[in-house]
């Protein structure tokens, strides 16, 4: 062979050498090898197939965070790249600046997109909490709005940060690294489907354990696993109750009987006074006629006064028995709130009345029994001439005229005895 096709030859082994090195371009896939370790910062790469090496930056290794490169790569490993700039202008021997994480990102994203294409949840850990809200790593940096943390309005974030949770992917934008996820709508779907299943299982009469989750001026809402039961604030003791948080608290644990359940609506209403004693068992041994007790003034009316002696018993003290000097109206001397003694005068269990006095337990003034003599001479004509009208006994007209004053308090039956009495002045007249 001459010299001269040597040379050509040459030429041709040459081109064809410079014809299979591909061109590198940005945004390219491509393998690198790793050639070193440069001071445990960055990758020296050797680009196959191309004769060019590229640079691998710590924070471009992978998705996760990095301390130290050779946690992730050694000499030797081939790593899938994406190119991302070139750096310096030879085009022969210039290097490019790649990355790992971008090319990890990259399939996060799609992955993401089809997970929520399909109507999947998933799940991720909080690494952060920022200003309006969580920030998540789903692989790439997802964002939860704190109006999409719970069903319920959250006050400490904080307490959410290092968990786990399953979320709902709300909107996914790539191009602009934007994916915005919902734990809310989790926990709401979550809870349709136990407040379905309690629905179907909770039966009226049963005993049950719950937890405050709200409280109002009307009563408290009890989570029973799935469905929230209000209890009345008239259901909540046998104690008259002004504000149910005067009693309770969020978060308590409480025990309950479910009242009633009503599938259609989804209300369940529960009763806590319904699991404790009865206040009136056993009242005629703790109130016996006779018995001297503590009490304290609960309501005044016109024709008496209310006492408490027991949480949950009442007694009425009727007007006359307040005092051995007249008195127009119990408030002349009594005060919502006294506390004052009494006596027993009646006890009817089965009526769950009370009859109560507090002029039994004072001495009667000498003064006031000489003008009631008196009182009485006076009026012996009057009370004659109206006894040939009404031939009833005076204990009679006594309880046709005032309340009862030692057989208890219930409003129906005293107002019941007054509508009797005009009824009868009636039917004479």
């Amino acid at each position: 062979m001459s010299e001269n096709e040597n040379s050509q030859n040459e030429k041709k082994e040459l081109l064809d050498a410079l014809n299979s090195v591909e061109e590198v371009n940005v945004g390219d896939v491509v393998k690198g090898e790793v050639l070193a370790i440069d001071d445990d910062k960055q990758v020296i790469v050797g680009i196959q197939g191309t004769g060019v090496e590229g640079v691998v930056p710590l924070k471009e290794l992978s998705t996760q965070r990095v301390n130290d490169v050779n946690e992730v790569a050694k000499v030797g490993d081939i790593l899938d790249l994406v190119v991302i700039s070139r750096i310096g202008s030879d085009k022969e021997n210039g290097s490019y600046l790649l990355s790992h994480r971008r090319l990890e990102a990259r399939k996060v994203w799609d992955d993401v997109e089809k997970e929520y294409e399909a109507g999947h949840t998933i799940k991720a850990p909080v690494t952060q909490v920022v200003k309006g809200g969580l920030v998540v790593d789903a692989g790439v940096r997802g964002f939860i709005p704190a109006s999409m943390i719970d069903d319920h309005y959250v006050e400490d974030l904080n307490a959410y940060k290092g968990q786990e949770l399953e979320l709902k992917i709300i909107e996914i934008e790539p191009s602009e690294n934007r994916l915005i996820l919902s734990h809310r709508a989790v926990v709401e779907k979550q809870r349709e489907a136990q407040r379905q299943e309690a629905l179907k299982t909770l039966q009226a009469g049963e005993t049950v354990e719950g937890k405050v989750a709200r409280l109002t001026n009307f009563g408290a809402f009890v989570d029973l696993g799935g469905i929230d039961g209000l209890v009345h604030v008239s259901e909540i003791s046998f104690e008259r109750v002004e504000k149910p948080s005067d009693v309770l608290k969020v978060g308590q644990e409480v025990k309950v009987k479910i009242l009633s359940v009503d599938p259609d609506r989804e209300r369940v209403s529960l009763s806590i006074k319904a699991t404790l004693p009865e206040p009136w068992d056993g009242i005629e041994e703790k109130a016996s006629q006779g018995a001297v007790l503590d009490g304290k003034v609960k309501r005044l009316t016109s024709f008496g006064a209310f006492v408490e002696v027991f949480p949950g018993v009442e007694g009425l003290v009727h007007i006359s028995q307040i005092s051995h000097q007249h008195i127009a109206t119990p408030n002349d001397v009594l005060k919502v709130g006294q506390e004052i003694k009494v006596k027993v005068l009646d006890v009817r269990p089965d009526d769950k009345r009370l009859a109560l006095s507090i002029k039994a337990l004072e001495e009667k003034p000498q003064a006031a029994e000489g003008e009631n003599e008196n009182r009485n001479e006076h009026r012996g004509g009057n009370n004659r001439r109206r006894n040939n009208r009404d031939n009833r006994t005076a204990s009679e007209r006594s309880t046709a005229n005032a309340p009862e004053e030692s057989t208890g308090f219930t409003l129906g039956d005293l107002i019941g005895n007054e509508l009797k009495n005009a009824e009868n002045n009636n039917d004479k007249n």
